[in-house]
């Protein structure tokens, strides 16, 4: 017979407000786990797509918001489910507090980092789509790669490489051409 294995026990949501403020963990099914520091690759890539995310929005006007990590997202309060998307646009602002973003974004996404690629590819991808995210970007810098995952009408899983111009669409308008951008990758 195997030996039982240790179940960790489930982090609630006053433990989790109650850590420390530069801690940084996400949590899945009520299990926190730690997040590694960004690298240098990982800022400058979230920052160019910040820039062009929010100068869109602002530009639109509309109720949307960008927001960059770390910023709460929760999912789920039973069992416990929260993350930081390295970026997120929320459109729907009754799901915003002061806090955190109650409720899925409209838009994520994640750029993967070395020791992260089960986390992206796997299991934020089945969190993301099962808790109403509606369109989810795996940005890998060591793959130069998007993966766009679109989860509403026709389900897309779409790969591009950082020479494509790739359509963000829960807009009609706005592409981003990873050519464009200043990566000194």
């Amino acid at each position: 017979m195997p030996a039982l294995q240790h179940q960790p026990e489930e982090i609630t949501l006053k433990q989790y407000e109650a850590l420390p403020e530069d801690t940084r963990v996400e949590v899945f099914g009520g299990v926190a786990y730690d997040m590694a520091g960004p690298s240098k690759t990982h800022q400058t890539i979230l920052t160019e797509l910040l820039v062009i995310l929010r100068d869109y929005v602002k530009r639109k006007g509309g109720n949307c918001s960008v927001f960059p990590a770390p910023f709460d997202v929760k999912l789920n309060d039973t069992p416990l489910t929260i993350v930081q998307p390295d970026l997120m646009i929320v459109c729907d602002k009754s799901k915003l507090d002061e806090k955190r973003c109650n409720g899925a974004p409209d838009f994520i996404i994640e750029i993967v980092s070395p020791g992260t690629q089960a986390d992206d590819y796997i299991r934020k991808l089945y969190y993301y789509k099962n808790y109403g995210v509606r369109e989810y970007w795996i940005v890998d810098p060591q793959r130069r790669s998007v993966t766009v995952n679109y989860f509403e009408g026709e389900l897309l899983n779409v790969n591009y490489s950082f020479a494509s111009s790739v359509k963000v669409n829960i807009y009609d308008d706005l592409y981003i051409d990873f050519s464009d951008l200043d990566l000194e990758l």
